[in-house]
């Protein structure tokens, strides 16, 4: 009897039965998904991804692309030969671009009841992209530097306010973007009037939202177009309260970001696996000290730091399908009047 031990544990063995992997399990462990996100996504991704390896017995290729414009603009050129398999940081901004150029599998999560109705009827109901956080633009102002802050989009085009404003390039930036739709939802068939006015009042345009941010932390500039949770932020990192974030008369534009499962994806599975992740509780409980926006998983408690942070009351938003059907023809329209310094009126509608 003892001799046939020998060979039944060698067939175990090679079975996967006795202290071996299966086949089914070797694949898994195998597996790799590559995952597209803008830089600044980098702090919240490194804290939830070896999380989510440790879970699924998979590695994360984790890509940072510059900015959300840079994020979108990849994926379109790889379109026909995706290196991607899901993207991470595509908001309502420039979510018309990125469904127009349909680089998304539509995937709705499993678990999609923790996010609430309106952030998913407010975002995308198709679920070409998941909702993961949210939060509302504002700018903010040093106490040190400023006693009578503007309290409203018109302000910002005041003389007293000449060259002391710095904001986000539309082209490249989230933020930029969705300044740009916040003055288009409020201001309607003259916004272009109100961006000359900006332009002769000499705001100042940088690429993104790091360089913005930067100058502004450094003095050179008292206003800087950013988030409500800024303050919070600042509060957390540099044990600071000399920043504010205006609530404007006329409300204040809301940002929504989502991730999506690249078109061409031969990681389909785990990829739908990776989306529901990000939603879950262990995932969005660290994003309000990483990403400074608000969760989309209701069961998710906010830290006590944000106290700081500015509550919006009156949230201004844009219909997603206006923004797909118009996107390139305002784009081209801002350009004109900002960057070539064309007159408003003379802008082809």
């Amino acid at each position: 009897m003892k001799k046939a031990i020998v060979p039944i544990l060698i067939v175990l063995l090679a079975l996967g039965c006795i202290g071996g992997k299966t086949e089914t399990e070797t694949k898994v462990e195998n597996k790799e998904l590559t995952v597209y996100a803008y830089d600044s996504l980098e702090y919240w991704l490194k804290e939830v991804i070896p999380e989510f390896e440790k879970e699924y017995n998979a590695k994360v290729n984790l890509v940072l692309v510059g900015s959300t414009g840079e994020l979108v603009n990849r994926l379109i050129l790889e379109k026909d030969n995706p290196k991607a398999d899901v993207v991470v940081g595509i908001d309502n901004t420039f979510l018309a671009k990125a469904i127009e150029a349909d680089v998304l599998e539509p995937y709705k999560p499993k678990n999609a009841d923790v996010i609430p109705e309106w952030i998913i009827k407010s975002f995308d109901p198709e679920f070409r992209l998941t909702p993961f956080d949210y939060g509302f633009l504002a700018f903010n102002y040093r106490t040190d530097l400023v006693k009578e802050p503007p309290k409203s989009l018109e302000d910002l085009t005041k003389p007293e306010w000449r060259g002391k404003i710095i904001i986000e390039d539309p082209r490249t930036s989230s933020p930029g973007l969705a300044f740009m739709l916040w003055t288009i939802a409020v201001y309607k068939d003259k916004w272009l009037e109100y961006w000359a006015k900006l332009r002769d009042n000499e705001i100042q345009i940088v690429k993104g939202w790091s360089a913005a941010w930067g100058a502004f932390s450094e003095g050179e500039y008292p206003v800087v177009l950013s988030y409500a949770t800024s303050p919070a932020a600042t509060v957390y990192y540099d044990n600071k309260t000399n920043v504010r974030a205006i609530e404007f008369k006329e409300g204040n534009f809301l940002q929504i970001e989502g991730a999506g499962i690249v078109k061409g994806t031969k990681n389909k599975e785990l990829a739908e696996k990776f989306i529901e992740f990000l939603i879950s509780e262990k995932a969005q409980e660290k994003l309000p000290t990483t990403q400074w926006m608000y969760p989309v998983n209701k069961n998710v408690k906010l830290p006590e730091v944000y106290k700081y942070a500015l509550k919006v009351e009156k949230p201004v938003t844009i219909d997603p399908k206006e923004v797909q059907e118009n996107l390139n023809k305002w784009l081209k329209q801002w350009e004109e009047v900002v960057v070539q310094g064309k007159n408003p009126e003379s802008i082809e509608g």
